[in-house]
């Protein structure tokens, strides 16, 4: 046997500070310790040739000495010991020593206590020595009659393990075990047996299946999920089974238990696509969501759901179930929820669509009534888009869904209130029929807002979209209402000074203390007043309360509203003293703005730009030039209108991509595949499920590698030393998620036997050896496969470096070492794209305390090869639209985005140029900018990026 196929022991919390015990030490306390200093030194024995010591002197010491002994703990190490210890002469034959174990065996396999016989049992599955296991067989058959479960279902996996190694040995192991079955009443070894007859004798399991078929749903679970796993290969391997099982998968969907609901769920799915099994089967992933309280099992099984909406035919089975799934809501996990409404967004129909509003708008008015958590929020936020999304798809709802929304507005959540806000505005450009629907329940809410980014988004929209005289007067009298008294200067004045009389009526303070503004006005402020700005703070109107706090962007936009809603109030209005009077009064207000703006009572100044933008205002209302008209009242609603054409593009772009990846389309020339003629392994339908879970979840993708030549073995070894060092070693590095397995082959380029030939491994990074590997000797010219595990904890490029260390036999000089080069792990094994709307970019951008900014240094001459570039080498997503990026200007910004495996975000905005007066060969530069949460990740990227920028030329 190779080093490769020897098990493979995990030693936990070993203490290695300690010198270890000599060979004679540990031989005094077995002979001559009492129990428990017995069971220390067969516990260091133990560690001891894990780690590679030999101790051949101790065999027969332990044979004597420790075997005979009826301790319970000295028995079950000795198991552990007889497992491990080597059992053959360096040239193949059993030790002599061992024929005495045998006995041992033969002893503990009649004891009369069950939990001595079941270990033993369970210890002789790991046997591979035929002559240790011929004399036990007459025990081991015996076995299965004892009173006890554990023995009896212990020496069904042992004579299952031993009719698999050496058939010789037990060849009526099928026929006995069948007799077993049909008598036995215990479910665990009940299970072991079925089991055993699958892989054994299949045609036998079926004969027992055929007689107990009507009451499979009284099994134990156990049994039940084996079942399940015999049925599926049957079927699969002879498709005229189906009918005769199909009945019993059924009836095990009503099974008890979670586990075989879902197995059999999925086996339901690939034996039949009948519409009815498809709804069944669907029925019970929902059910088994519901009442599964683990969020990690609601994930797995809506995976499970989301695969079947793939498919073409089953998707309008689904889309019958879309109210079902939406029971899935009641579920507290944000993650849940999330893939909930996504699906039933796809899943929804015109049939649909109205039922699922109203359990949306419930849903809503659900986040208003619950107690503040932190994820409701963002789940309104989340229910916002859904119903944006509805509203877009079927315009028909819009009209139902508008009026909750808008109650949105004045809520204090300002991430759900801006997406109700661009849900309203695409909503009121798109649907003529809404406009004064959604213009009235915005001057309700109007004076309610709270936040002062939706407050300009209002004024926005009601000065784009009011076009009749009562709207544009309602407007100027919320405007109004919400700045209160005008001017503004002398009002805040006169109030400070009101307020210090009456307070110092109640308490006479300090004196009053006299101040000099900017404009030359005198203001009085006492301690008092000073004091207590909370009452005068919350009396203030909502604008004048942005005014004050500094805030004069809002400014702006309201005498950009003022401006568009006087030169529509022109047209409308004949009457020139109204006209005038109107126009006067939106003049007004933008003084009184810029008088305050100027004065030293708001808490920030306004700023230069500000005042430009309400200058020029007032410039046109003075003017009042058809220019202006036209691009203020014409040009803006076309580039919102320019905007939300080319974002539908794109959306139905994307969906037709979609439904063109999902439809199978069969060309007229292609390859007719003939059933029976076909290998298992070309037809996905015929690969046996159950395989693949256990190899996905034994992190196996061998089988992906095979199907993709550019992800194969052969691109992911690395030389560790060179060819002519007397020990040659290459590794495989295989990631996958959260491991790492090092795949090391070795080579021995001597003529000598390399005695404990060892790899040593340390780490860099976040990254952590498991194991040590063990040490090997090897012959001449010899080679062998060593594995090594690391796991990796956070998205940072780690390295792995080492030594490989032997003894030459015959040499009396000093160990060997060899050093090995260093292993870089790639972070791009961590990092996949993905998405977020730009909203949550700029919020992240603004957070993350990490940035990394990376100078462009590539021999690419072109803007966006560059990028594409970027893109394939970091694993990003670009978020900023194709369209923002055609044509030519000699200038580039993009926007990328990219999640870790761990759930770590990572940002990156690309500015780039080409400096054309340098010639059209000049290189592409500028700056790279990450931004992440941890310092690692902004640095990995960061190098990733500098190593990669440059093109190779082949």
């Amino acid at each position: 046997m190779t080093a490769a196929e020897n098990v493979c022991y995990t030693l936990i919390n070993v203490p290695t500070d300690s010198e270890p015990p000599s060979e004679v030490s540990l031989k005094a306390d077995l002979e001559k310790g009492e129990i428990k200093a017995k069971t220390e030194a067969l516990k260091k024995v133990i560690i001891m040739i894990l780690n590679g010591e030999k101790l051949p002197g101790l065999l027969m010491t332990i044979i004597r000495f420790v075997l005979p002994l009826q301790d319970h703990t000295i028995k079950k190490l000795l198991l552990v010991f007889w497992e491990i210890v080597p059992k053959t002469t360096p040239d193949g034959k059993l030790l002599q020593e061992m024929i005495l174990v045998c006995d041992a065996y033969r002893k503990d396999l009649q004891h009369p206590n069950e939990f001595i016989r079941g270990s033993t049992l369970r210890f002789l599955c790991k046997l591979k020595e035929s002559e240790l296991l011929e004399p036990l067989m007459p025990a081991i058959r015996a076995c299965l009659e004892h009173r006890h479960s554990y023995v009896r279902r212990n020496a069904v996996l042992a004579i299952y393990t031993i009719y698999r190694n050496f058939e010789h040995l037990i060849p009526d192991a099928p026929e006995l075990i069948h007799d077993f079955l049909v008598n036995e009443k215990d479910a665990s070894c009940k299970r072991n047996a079925f089991m055993m007859l699958i892989h054994a004798d299949q045609d036998r399991a079926l004969d027992y299946l055929s007689t107990c078929i009507d009451q499979v749903h009284t099994f134990g679970d156990i049994l039940q999920l084996v079942i399940v796993e015999l049925i599926y290969k049957v079927c699969h391997a002879n498709p005229s089974e189906r009918a005769r099982f199909i009945r019993c998968i059924y009836n095990l969907l009503q099974s008890s238990s979670p586990a075989v609901k879902y197995e059999a769920a999925g086996t339901l799915v690939t034996l039949s696509s009948a519409p009815t099994a498809i709804k069944a089967a669907a029925q019970c992933y929902i059910d088994l969501i519901i009442k599964e309280s683990d969020n990690n099992v609601k994930l797995i099984v809506l995976d499970r759901l989301i695969e079947l909406k793939e498919h073409p035919t089953h998707e309008r089975v689904l889309q019958d179930l879309v109210m079902d799934i939406l029971r899935v809501l009641s579920t507290p996990d944000l993650e849940v929820r999330k893939k909930t409404l996504q699906l039933a967004l796809d899943l929804v129909s015109s049939r649909n669509v109205e039922e699922l509003v109203i359990v949306l708008k419930k849903e809503v008015i659900k986040t208003n009534n619950v107690t503040e958590h932190e994820d409701t929020d963002k789940y309104r936020q989340l229910l916002v888009r859904t119903l944006h999304s509805c509203s877009v798809r079927f315009p028909d709802m819009a009209a139902n869904v508008i009026p909750v929304l808008m109650e949105f507005l004045s809520d204090t959540n300002e991430a759900a209130a801006a997406d109700v806000l661009e849900f309203v505005r695409e909503a009121i450009q798109r649907f003529d029929n809404l406009r004064p629907l959604i213009i009235e329940k915005m001057l309700e809410v109007f004076h309610a807002i709270k936040t002062v980014k939706i407050y300009r988004g209002a004024l926005w929209i009601l000065g784009e979209y009011c076009s009749t005289k009562e709207d544009i007067q309602s407007v100027m009298t919320e405007v109004r209402r919400s700045l209160g008294e005008i001017p503004i200067v002398e009002n805040e004045i006169k109030k400070e000074a009101g307020e210090v009389k009456q307070e110092e009526e109640v308490s006479p303070v300090a004196p009053a203390q006299k101040l000099v503004t900017e404009m030359g006005t005198y203001v009085t402020q006492s301690a008092l007043s000073s004091a207590r700005p909370s009452k005068k703070e919350e009396d203030r109107p909502p604008l004048r309360g942005f005014l004050m706090d500094g805030d004069f962007y809002v400014a702006a936009s309201l005498a950009t509203t003022l401006t568009k809603i006087a030169l529509r109030y022109i047209a409308i209005v004949q009457d020139k003293k109204k006209q005038n009077s109107f126009v006067a009064e939106a003049m007004l207000i933008m003084a009184t703005i810029l008088h305050l703006g100027k004065s030293s009572l708001p808490k920030k100044p306004i700023t230069d730009d500000d005042v430009d933008r309400i200058s020029l205002c007032l410039k046109v209302l003075s003017e009042l030039s058809p220019l202006m008209n036209d691009i203020f009242n014409k040009e803006c609603r076309k580039s919102l209108s320019h905007m939300l054409t080319v974002r539908l593009e794109e959306e139905k772009l994307s969906q037709k991509k979609e439904s063109e990846k999902r439809n199978v389309t069969v060309q007229a020339d292609d390859p007719i595949s003939f059933m029976q003629l076909t290998a298992k392994n070309e037809m996905t339908s015929k690969e046996d499920q159950f395989q693949l879970s256990l190899l996905a979840a034994m992190g196996n993708t061998q089988r992906k590698e095979a199907a993709d030549p550019l992800a194969s073995k052969l691109n992911k070894v690395t030389q560790l030393t060179g060819f002519s060092d007397p020990v040659y070693a290459e590794a495989y590095v295989h990631v996958n998620q959260y491991d790492i397995v090092l795949d090391v082959l070795v080579v021995n380029q001597t003529s000598d036997t390399l005695q404990n030939c060892t790899l040593e491994l340390a780490t860099l990074g976040d990254l952590k050896l498991v194991e040590k590997p063990s040490p090997l000797t090897l012959a001449p010219h010899d080679f062998a496969n060593i594995k090594a595990n690391v796991k990796v904890a956070s998205t940072e490029n780690g390295i792995i470096f080492g030594n490989i260390v032997y003894d030459v036999s015959g040499a009396a000089s000093d160990r060997n070492c060899v050093v090995l080069s260093d292993i870089h792990i790639d972070i791009m094994d961590y990092i996949q794209p993905a998405s977020c709307t730009d909203a949550e970019f700029r919020q992240m951008w603004a957070e993350f305390e990490w940035e990394n900014k990376v100078t462009v240094n590539t021999n690419i001459t072109d803007l966006n090869e560059y990028l594409q570039h970027i893109l394939r080498s970091t694993n990003m997503k670009c978020l900023t639209p194709e369209k923002a990026l055609s044509g030519f200007c000699g200038f580039m910004a993009a926007n990328l985005y990219a999640r870790s495996i761990f759930g770590e975000d990572a940002l990156a905005n690309v500015s780039i140029e080409k400096p054309i007066h340098l010639g059209p060969d000049a290189p592409v530069n500028g700056h790279i900018r990450i931004r992440a949460k941890s310092q690692g990740m902004a640095l990995s990227l960061g190098d990733k990026i500098n190593l990669s920028q440059k093109k190779t030329v082949s």
